[in-house]
C-alpha cells in the first residue's frame, strides 16, 4: 500500500484518484492526483504554462478517465491548466494580469506577482513531490510548428542519460538538444529545467499549432505520455522506444529585428538553406524593416505566422538535423 499524496488540501490515499485546486487568490490551479495501489515512481503532468497552447490541456482531459489508479505502481500528479489567467484570457505566451511568461519565473516567489506565485506553488507542491516530469506544450497561437521535444543535456552524465531513455519513450522522433538551461536550482526559469536543476529527469514536449485544439496532436501527446508511464513502470505494459530518432543540435532561436508586421515566407517542416528569408519584417505602413535569415541549414520546427511581432520576440526556430549526438 502506497501513503497518502497531498497536493495543497487534497489527499488521495492509496488506489485513489482525487481533483482539487491551488488558491492563489488571482489564480488557481487544477489538478488531478492519480495515487496508485502500489509503490512507484511519481510522474509530473503539466499542461497550460502557456494558457493559449490548447493540445496538451485536451490531451489531459483525454486522459483523465483512462487512468485507474488501483492498477498503478506510482502515482501521476496532473496539472491540467497552469496558467490559468493566459487561458481564460486567451493570451499568447504573457498573463494578461501582470504580462509574465510563466514559463520564464520558475521556480518562482510565494509572495510574487500572479506568475510568480503559480510558478512557486507548482514547484513546491508538484515537481517537488514528483520523479520524474514532462511539461506539455505546442505552438502557441502565434507559432506554426512541427513536433518535437527538447532534450537537455546537463553537467551530470547520469542525469543526462536518464533525460534520453525518457525523451526516447516520449513517442517523439525529433529531438532539439539544449544545453542552454541555467543551473541553478534557484534560478531555473523553466518548468522543466526546474525539475533537472533538482536531479529530476524532465522533458518539454512540443505538439500543436497556431493555438488549435487540433485532436491529432492531442492523441499524440496522451499516446506518449501513456507510453512514457509503462517505461516508469507506472502502468503495465510494454514501453515501445522511439525508432530512428532525429536529433537537432544546435536549434537557434531567431528573433525579430524590429517591431511591426511579420510575414512568414517557410512553413513548419521545411528544409532551408542557411540565408534563407524565414520571414520578412515591416513597420506599419509597409516598408520593409528586415529580412529575417536562417542562421544554420536545416529544417523549420516552428515559424511565427500571424502578423503581429515586437522587437526580440521569436520569429522561428531552425535545426540541424543529426543522426546521433
Amino acid at each position: 500500500m502506497r501513503k497518502d499524496l497531498r497536493v495543497g488540501s487534497a489527499v488521495a490515499a492509496s488506489g485513489e484518484a482525487v481533483s482539487g485546486t491551488l488558491d492563489l487568490g488571482t489564480s488557481f490551479v487544477p489538478f488531478t492526483i492519480f495515487n496508485g495501489a502500489r509503490d512507484g515512481a511519481v510522474l509530473a503532468l503539466v499542461a497550460g504554462n502557456h494558457g493559449y497552447e490548447y493540445p496538451p490541456i485536451l490531451a489531459l482531459q483525454m486522459l483523465r478517465p483512462r487512468i485507474h489508479p488501483r492498477k498503478l505502481a506510482g502515482a501521476v500528479i496532473m496539472v491540467h491548466v497552469a496558467n490559468m489567467p493566459s487561458f481564460l484570457g486567451r493570451t499568447v505566451y504573457f498573463s494578461p494580469l501582470d504580462q509574465k511568461n510563466l514559463n520564464r519565473v520558475y521556480p518562482g516567489k510565494a509572495d510574487g506577482t500572479p506568475s510568480e506565485k503559480i510558478a512557486h506553488a507548482i514547484t513546491t507542491e508538484v515537481i517537488d513531490q514528483s520523479d520524474y516530469l514532462l511539461d506539455l506544450h505546442c505552438g502557441d497561437g502565434n507559432e506554426s510548428l512541427r513536433p518535437y521535444v527538447y532534450q537537455t543535456v546537463t553537467a551530470d552524465a547520469a542525469l543526462n542519460t536518464r533525460i534520453a531513455e525518457l525523451v526516447a519513450h516520449c513517442g517523439f522522433d525529433h529531438m532539439v538538444i539544449d544545453r542552454g538551461r541555467p543551473r541553478d536550482p534557484a534560478a531555473s526559469v523553466y518548468c522543466s529545467n526546474t525539475a533537472i536543476t533538482r536531479g529530476k529527469p524532465a522533458v518539454t514536449v512540443e505538439a500543436g499549432f497556431l493555438g488549435v485544439p487540433d485532436e491529432k496532436s492531442s492523441k499524440m501527446i496522451a499516446s506518449g505520455v501513456e507510453n512514457v508511464m509503462r517505461y516508469l513502470k507506472i502502468a503495465s505494459g510494454s514501453a515501445k522506444r522511439v525508432k530512428r530518432p532525429v536529433f537537432l543540435d544546435p536549434a537557434p532561436v531567431v528573433t525579430s529585428p524590429g517591431t511591426g508586421l511579420l510575414y512568414p515566407c517557410v512553413k513548419r517542416d521545411q528544409n532551408v538553406k542557411k540565408g534563407a528569408v524565414l520571414a520578412r519584417i515591416t513597420d506599419f505602413f509597409g516598408r520593409k524593416i528586415a529580412d529575417v535569415k536562417a542562421p544554420v541549414s536545416g529544417k523549420v520546427l516552428y515559424i511565427v505566422a500571424t502578423p503581429p511581432i515586437v522587437q526580440g520576440q521569436p520569429v522561428g526556430c531552425v535545426g540541424v538535423p543529426r543522426k546521433s549526438l
